[in-house]
């Protein structure tokens, strides 16, 4: 299974079908591609990044490639493809352009339908566990390390509105956290500590609720720490990393990751293994200055 280097093999093969494509539709019209950069006016670098997938084409750039080759017909599908490539993987600047509130709302609809989630985190707590003070601090974060619209405050109230949607519709929610995962100061001691920390060990008297710890320094032999993803029923996964999100449907890489979540499952502990890493953490986290 892919690290966090990885765009998601699917989402790289949607784009790759689409580049050998366009390759082929120059091929196919008996043209170099010093032809195509002469007849569209773009440098000859940018036709060799199109035709080898290292540069993802706008609709006009494939528009523009057919009409070199002669096949306008063709462009509609094209751009089609090219589309649905791009759905897969989302640059987080591209996402966060029109604010992180609408980027909160896109996930409702997904999140509306869906019976059962399954998150496995090894960096923050998962948002439908967050306090607002929480989510403020990390929302903050990421509007300034990324940039775009400075609306975290009504981000926030979106994001703590579509927890308690999911909270409220009686759907399960089962959680593995890495325990580096509790001793991340985010948003200062007090907001991480009894504060969010606290949530958690009221998450885990919920009856939806399933939160599982993998205890630090534990030995595997399976699989090593993973990006944080999220199973959607059996329907898609959700995928962040550092500069996308990215979500997953083809069915064997749904598999791959529920498979992952169920070894990491088995490497986690429950119950009142659970809330003694929960109240070392806050014990540790109240004795920093």
């Amino acid at each position: 299974m892919a690290a966090t280097h990885h765009q998601s093999s699917a989402a790289l093969a949607a784009r790759q079908r689409l580049a050998d494509r366009l390759r082929e539709l120059r091929l196919d019209a008996g043209l170099s591609g010093r032809d195509v950069a002469a007849r569209t006016g773009w440098q000859p670098s940018k036709v060799s990044r199109l035709e080898t997938g290292k540069t993802p084409p706008a609709d006009a750039d494939i528009r523009a490639w057919c009409a070199a080759c002669e096949a306008n017909e063709l462009a509609p599908d094209l751009i089609a493809a090219s589309r649905a490539a791009a759905s897969m993987y989302m640059e987080w600047r591209r996402l966060q352009r029109a604010g992180l509130k609408n980027l909160q709302n896109s996930y409702v609809p997904a999140y509306a339908r869906t019976k059962e989630f399954r998150v496995y985190s090894s960096t923050v707590v998962p948002g439908m566990l967050q306090t607002p003070d929480y989510a403020l601090a990390m929302l903050r974060s990421v509007a300034a390390f990324h940039g775009g619209v400075d609306d975290v405050e009504s981000a926030v109230q979106a994001r703590t509105e579509r927890s308690e949607m999911v909270r409220n519709s009686g759907s399960r929610i089962v959680v593995v956290l890495e325990e580096s995962v509790l001793r991340h100061v985010l948003g200062g001691a007090e907001i991480m500590g009894a504060a969010q920390l606290g949530a958690l060990l009221s998450a885990m008297s919920a009856p939806a609720v399933s939160l599982g710890i993998i205890p630090a320094g534990t030995l595997r032999q399976d699989l090593w720490t993973l990006e944080t993803f999220t199973l959607l029923d059996a329907e898609r996964v959700s995928v962040e990393l550092l500069t996308a999100a990215v979500t997953v449907t083809a069915p064997s890489e749904i598999a791959q990751y529920r498979r992952a979540f169920a070894a990491m499952a088995e490497h986690a502990v429950y119950g009142a293994p659970a809330r003694e890493l929960i109240a070392g953490a806050i014990q540790s986290l109240s004795q920093l200055p």
